[in-house]
């Protein structure tokens, strides 16, 4: 017969499947693989001094770097207190994939300690909405742009099952199409300024009438081939001018689209609420943006119709599901944005579930053929009619597998000693002061 608890503690912990004591826990190591990809994946994994690791990922094209930037602060640190950890490193992270190491930090974290109390990841967001998430598919440029191109890429789709379906139609299928763009790009500019120069400076952001009758040729063949059974978004035609950005949005109101992504920069919400004022096609943004401080402003001014975090940059599953909760307080759903691995895409499934006014989550590898080899535990088929169902075994509910990343390095290191960066890398730290004698 089992021992009654002597107290309310032991009773609690009773019920729980532990690994040991949770509040004994202890973090040990951090250590890293960045597995060779369309967008490559630093893969984390965080060690305790009980066995038990949590696993999570930096953002696809990030750097491994952005991780263990901050191994010295969680060494010897309890990872149950995950939002004592997160305020110690949020500051040090930032937009893009600068977000990435705290994003996959928070996320190995939530992973770690599902799998110390026994309970899926979602449970910790407070609960589900829903048992299956739909996915929506990325899909690649034909090799020729044209609309019978686009059609044959969109069909592929259609035959997986997918019926929530992206395209990108960047403005460089123009640039081969005579009288499609005005103008001349400037000479002898150099590549790095351009990132960074405002719109409508060279070739690619002049729009002229034979360049959207273009846009309107492709996007109306899809649309005629898949029916309006059918979501469609299209991504890639900005950044452009605001002028030109709602020319765009008004020629593709026939369609029905789902929404237009990224017509303008998502540091400037002014011209996205200007666009947004101006057509009847939903707009979305925001995969760039980090933390919900970062989301206010473009929430509040309602300057997009539906918000889209990324995770991985967003500052984790916790942080995006505040995000998308108070967009929902002004009348924003939630697209997911996703390009990683496996494990990342547990992740959203956990995030999406719990988040009210979701709409899809997207998927950017399936076209890949190592990607399910990375980890174990997938589910078999992993959709199903277009949606993934949410993992319901402890943490993200996947491992790692070590053969699959070991076969898809982008360079050796499989999880090797991170050593280098057990002293501090952040804020003010002296491990002497040999002068002062």
């Amino acid at each position: 017969m089992q021992e009654k608890p002597s107290n309310e503690t032991e009773r609690i912990e009773a019920a729980v499947r532990t690994y040991s004591r949770p509040s004994d826990l202890r973090i040990t190591d951090i250590r890293v693989a960045v597995v060779c990809s369309n967008y490559d994946y630093p893969i984390i994994r965080i060690d305790t001094n009980q066995g038990v690791y949590g696993i999570g990922e930096v953002r696809d094209a990030g750097h491994k770097e952005n991780a263990l930037q901050f191994k010295s602060i969680l060494l010897g640190q309890n990872p149950c207190n995950v939002d004592m950890l997160l305020r110690a490193i949020k500051p040090f992270g930032a937009s893009g994939r600068e977000g990435g190491g705290v994003s996959g930090i928070e996320m190995a974290l939530w992973d770690l300690i599902g799998k110390v109390y026994g309970v899926p990841c979602y449970q910790f967001l407070g609960g589900k909405y829903r048992d299956r998430v739909r996915i929506y598919a990325d899909t690649p440029q034909p090799t020729e742009p044209t609309p019978e191109g686009y059609v044959a890429r969109v069909l592929q789709r259609l035959d997986m099952g997918i019926t929530f379906i992206k395209f990108d139609v960047g403005m460089h299928i123009l640039r081969e199409i005579p009288g499609a763009l005005a103008g001349t790009a400037s000479c002898y500019e150099y590549a790095l300024g351009r990132r960074a120069a405002a719109r409508g400076t060279g070739i690619g952001t002049q729009l002229t009438q034979r360049g959207i009758d273009r846009f309107v040729e492709i996007v109306a063949a899809v649309r005629e081939a898949v029916g309006y059974g059918v979501s469609l978004a299209v991504d890639h035609l900005g950044p452009v001018t605001i002028n030109d950005a709602i020319r765009l949005g008004k020629a593709m109101e026939p369609f029905s689209l789902a929404w237009l992504e990224d017509l303008m920069p998502w540091q400037d919400v002014e011209a996205n609420r200007l666009v947004t004022r101006a057509i009847n096609v939903p707009t979305l943004n925001g995969e760039d943006i980090y933390l919900l401080d970062g989301w206010r402003e473009m929430i509040e001014q309602r300057a997009i119709d539906i918000i889209q975090p990324d995770l991985l940059t967003a500052g984790g599953m916790l942080e995006t599901k505040r995000i998308a909760d108070y967009a929902e307080r002004f009348g924003l759903p939630t697209v997911l944005h996703f390009a990683g691995s496996p494990i990342a895409f547990m992740a959203n499934l956990h995030c999406a579930a719990a988040i009210p006014s979701f709409i899809a989550l997207e998927n950017h590898a399936l076209d890949l053929p190592f990607w399910k080899d990375l980890v174990t535990g997938l589910p078999e088929p992993l959709l199903e009619d277009g949606y993934a169902r949410v993992p319901e075994a402890p943490g993200l509910g996947v491992d790692l597998d070590y053969a699959g990343i070991k076969a898809n390095l982008r360079f050796p290191g499989l999880f090797e000693p991170t050593d280098e960066w057990n002293s501090p890398k952040l804020g003010f730290w002296q491990p002497d002061k040999r002068w002062d004698k």
